[in-house]
C-alpha cells in the first residue's frame, strides 16, 4: 500500500502499481526518443538542412546542455508546486518543440528547438522518482523503479529501428511529428490518471534563499557526489555508444541506416534483464552486495570488449555483444543507489533528483559533444573508454564506506 496518499482535490485515485510504472516509463522513454530516434536520420538532415556532420552531431549536444541545466529545476518545481502540475506543463512544452523541430527549416532552427525539447524533456524522469518515493518506501520503491526501468528499456530498442524505418519509408521530419503524437497520448492519459503525491502541506517555499540553501546542501555533499558519480558514470559508459552510434553502426560495422537493432537490441536487452534482476533481489539482499555483483558485469564486459578489439577488427555480434552484458550490470546497480541518493535528503527529495539527473546529464553532455568525437575513430578507443568510465564509476563505490565510516567517527 502507498505511504503517502495523493491530495483530495486531484480527484484521481492512486493508480494500480502497474499503470503507474507504465505512466512513469512513458515518461522516461522521452529521453531516449530524443535522442536515439533521429540518429539514423543524420545523413538526412545533414542533406537537406545543408549542414555539415559536426553541426548536425551538436543538435544533440544543444539538446543534451538545456536538459542539463533545466533538470536542476525540475525537482525544485515539484517540491514547490506539486509534481502533477510540473509533469503536464512540461509535456506540453516537449510537444510544441516536437513541432518546432519538425517544421525547422535550417540547422540553427533546429538546434533551437532541440533546446526547447532539453528544456523539457527531463521532468518526467527526474519528478517520476520522486513519485515513487513519496508513495512507497524500501523494497517496493525499488522492485517498483525496476518495473519502470524495464518497461523503459523498450524504448531504446525500438527507437533508432523506429527512426530507421521512418526516414527510409518517409522523411527525417516524421520523426519529430511521431515525438509529437506520442507526447500528446502521454499529456492525456497523465491528466487522466497520474495522481498528485506531494500535498500541499509538505511542499517546501520557492524562494531563493531556500532553494540556495537546498541546492548547497546537495552540491556540498561529498556523499551525494560518489553515490550520483557511481551512477553517472556507469550510464556515460553506455551514452559513449549511443553518442558514437551512427559512426561505430554504419563505418565500423558497415550496417545501414535500417540495422540500428544490432547495437540497441543487445544493449537494452541488458537494460531489461539487469532491471528485472534487480527487481527479484530487491529485499533479498543488501544494496552493497547488490552493486558489487553489477560491477562484477560492467568491468567485466568493458575487459572483455576492450580484449577483442586488441586482436579482431569490427564485427558483429561480437562487437555488440558486450553491451548486452555492460547494460545487464549497469541495470542491477542503478536502483539501490538511486534511492541511496535519494533518502540523504529526504525533505527536498524532488531537488535531489533535480541534482543526480543534472550531474548525470552534463556527463552525458561531454560524452556526446567531446568524448565520443574523440573516440569514435576506432572501436577499440571506444571499448577503452567504455572500460575507464565503468572503472571510475567503481572506484567512487568503493569510496562511499570509508567517507561513511570517517563521517560517523567525526560525529562521534
Amino acid at each position: 500500500m502507498p505511504s503517502a496518499q495523493p491530495p483530495a482535490q486531484t480527484r484521481i485515485r492512486p493508480p494500480p502499481a502497474a499503470l503507474l510504472a507504465v505512466m512513469l516509463a512513458g515518461l522516461s522513454m522521452l529521453g531516449p526518443f530524443s535522442i536515439d530516434t533521429y540518429l539514423p536520420a543524420f545523413p538526412n538532415i545533414e542533406a537537406t538542412l545543408h549542414a555539415n556532420a559536426i553541426q548536425v552531431q551538436q543538435t544533440l549536444t544543444a539538446y543534451m546542455l538545456s536538459f542539463a541545466l533545466m533538470i536542476l529545476w525540475h525537482g525544485a518545481l515539484s517540491d514547490a508546486f506539486g509534481r502533477r502540475i510540473i509533469i503536464l506543463g512540461a509535456l506540453a512544452v516537449f510537444a510544441v518543440a516536437s513541432l518546432g523541430c519538425a517544421a525547422a527549416h535550417s540547422i540553427e532552427y533546429l538546434w533551437a528547438f532541440r533546446m526547447l525539447q532539453g528544456v523539457s524533456a527531463g521532468a518526467g524522469v527526474v519528478i517520476g522518482r520522486a513519485v515513487i518515493r513519496d508513495m512507497y518506501t524500501d523494497a517496493r520503491a525499488t522492485r517498483l523503479l525496476s518495473l519502470v526501468t524495464m518497461i523503459f528499456s523498450i524504448a531504446p530498442a525500438i527507437a533508432p529501428i523506429l527512426g530507421g524505418w521512418i526516414v527510409k519509408l518517409l522523411d527525417w521530419r516524421s520523426i519529430f511529428l511521431f515525438l509529437f503524437t506520442y507526447t500528446v497520448l502521454l499529456m492525456w492519459l497523465c491528466y487522466k490518471r497520474l495522481p498528485e503525491t506531494l500535498p500541499p502541506e509538505e511542499r517546501q517555499p520557492f524562494n531563493p534563499t531556500f532553494l540556495a540553501q537546498s541546492y548547497k546542501r546537495v552540491l556540498s555533499s561529498p556523499l551525494f557526489h560518489l553515490k550520483a558519480g557511481t551512477v553517472a558514470l556507469n550510464f556515460a559508459g553506455l551514452f559513449l555508444y549511443v553518442a558514437a552510434a551512427p559512426v561505430f553502426i554504419t563505418r565500423h560495422l558497415k550496417l545501414g541506416p535500417d540495422q540500428f537493432g544490432w547495437q540497441f537490441v543487445p544493449a537494452v536487452g541488458g537494460i531489461f534483464l539487469g532491471a528485472l534482476t534487480a527487481n527479484r533481489l530487491a529485499g533479498k539482499m543488501p544494496v552493497p552486495k547488490q552493486v558489487i555483483i553489477g560491477f562484477c558485469f560492467l568491468i567485466g564486459a568493458g575487459l572483455m570488449n576492450v580484449l577483442y578489439h586488441a586482436f579482431f577488427p569490427p564485427a558483429v555480434p561480437w562487437s555488440v555483444l558486450p553491451l548486452f552484458f555492460y547494460t545487464f550490470g549497469m541495470s542491477v546497480v542503478a536502483p539501490g543507489v538511486t534511492f541511496l541518493v535519494l533518502d540523504l535528503f529526504p525533505e527536498i527529495r524532488g531537488t535531489v533528483a533535480s541534482c543526480q539527473s543534472f550531474v548525470q546529464t552534463i556527463i552525458g553532455a561531454l560524452v556526446a559533444g567531446v568524448i565520443a568525437p574523440m573516440l569514435w575513430g576506432s572501436v577499440l578507443s571506444l571499448a577503452l573508454g567504455q572500460l575507464a568510465f565503468a572503472s571510475l564509476a567503481l572506484v567512487m563505490w568503493l569510496a562511499v564506506g570509508p567517507f561513511h565510516r570517517r563521517a560517523q567517527i567525526a560525529l562521534k
